[in-house]
């Protein structure tokens, strides 16, 4: 098996509507049996910075009382929200699970702008106790293995 097919994929919040002066909604990703997770947050047309992008974590899926996870707040140096020029470009949190919360949630607010933009977030789950033996389970339709 390549080392590359130990991962997860998870569509946090799938392409959608134009968002404006609200938050976008995303699914609360369970960590469970994954050590390491990259958060791919793509950005599309923007006519607006963002107003918060940030990593909270929880002990329940419900993410009641949940918390923000150091170091993966961009509006706090020496990080900095997405601004409205940042049209088509990627971020991405690292985050290693080791010692924190099982439920994790990234916070993405589009600013008030014309329009608004476009965001959609990929959760990559890594390093996983059990690796993932198919398609399904990794959280794919279909892949292809060359």
């Amino acid at each position: 098996m390549n080392s590359l097919q130990n991962c997860k994929f998870v569509n946090v919040t799938p392409p959608a509507a134009i968002v404006n002066n609200a938050a976008f909604t995303t699914a609360t990703l369970d960590t469970k049996g994954f050590k390491k997770v990259t958060w791919l947050i793509v950005l599309g047309a923007l006519d607006i910075a963002l107003s918060a992008l940030k990593l909270q974590q929880s002990d329940d899926s419900g993410m009641s009382g949940a918390a923000d996870v150091s170091g993966a707040d961009f509006s706090v140096s020496p990080l900095t929200l997405p601004a409205a020029t940042d049209d088509n470009h990627l971020f991405a949190i690292f985050a290693d699970n080791r010692g924190k919360k099982r439920y994790q949630d990234l916070s993405v607010t589009m600013g008030s702008g014309s329009t608004g933009g476009f965001v959609n977030v990929i959760a990559i789950l890594h390093d996983g106790e059990t690796v993932p033996s198919t398609a399904a389970l990794r959280g794919l339709t279909q892949q292809a293995i060359v």
